[in-house]
């Protein structure tokens, strides 16, 4: 199961890393102009992709197992942050910032312990739940909307008569 998320982990920066390159094709404007996205824009797409990885390693962060790469500096939220909440106004800080992301993501489950998906994580959601499940739920979660929202900015960026290329899975192998 393990290897299975670290493959994500992969895909996710190497998506990410084409969907940066692609979207900065775009002059400011059209990246952040409103294009009847459930965000809105592109921009405010790839800043709710960095609020909700956020919030979730945040939680993977806090289940007893001490991951270097989990800096708590880089996880850090302003006091009152929803998933609507412009993090980054200017696309090169938030370029900066979703690699900083990536590459924590792939350090953290590079030093996964080979158990962890199958323990049980508990937290509190954004309205004050509490939950409890196997972490690997969790993760499948993180990984699926990271691919849900990207997806909707390739179609975004079809829109805006940007190809933004292979994005299958499969093309990473």
């Amino acid at each position: 199961m393990i290897e299975n998320y670290r493959f994500l982990a992969r895909y996710n920066h190497w998506f990410n890393q084409r969907l940066y390159d692609t979207v900065g094709r775009l002059p400011d404007e059209e990246r952040k102009l409103e294009r009847g996205a459930f965000f809105g824009s592109i921009h405010r797409t790839l800043n709710h992709l960095v609020w909700g990885d956020t919030v979730w390693l945040g939680r993977f962060a806090q289940q007893g197992v001490a991951f270097a790469a989990l800096d708590p500096a880089l996880l850090a939220l302003p006091s009152g942050a929803v998933h609507e909440t412009e993090l980054f106004g200017e696309f090169d800080a938030l370029r900066s910032h979703r690699e900083r992301m990536d590459t924590a993501i792939d350090g953290w489950v590079a030093n996964m312990p080979d158990d962890f998906p199958m323990r049980t994580m508990r937290y509190a959601n954004r309205a004050g739940l509490q939950r409890e499940h196997p972490v690997w739920q969790a993760m499948t979660h993180f990984f699926n909307h990271q691919t849900h929202h990207r997806g909707q900015i390739t179609t975004l960026l079809m829109q805006a008569g940007i190809d933004p290329g292979t994005t299958d899975l499969i093309a990473l192998v």
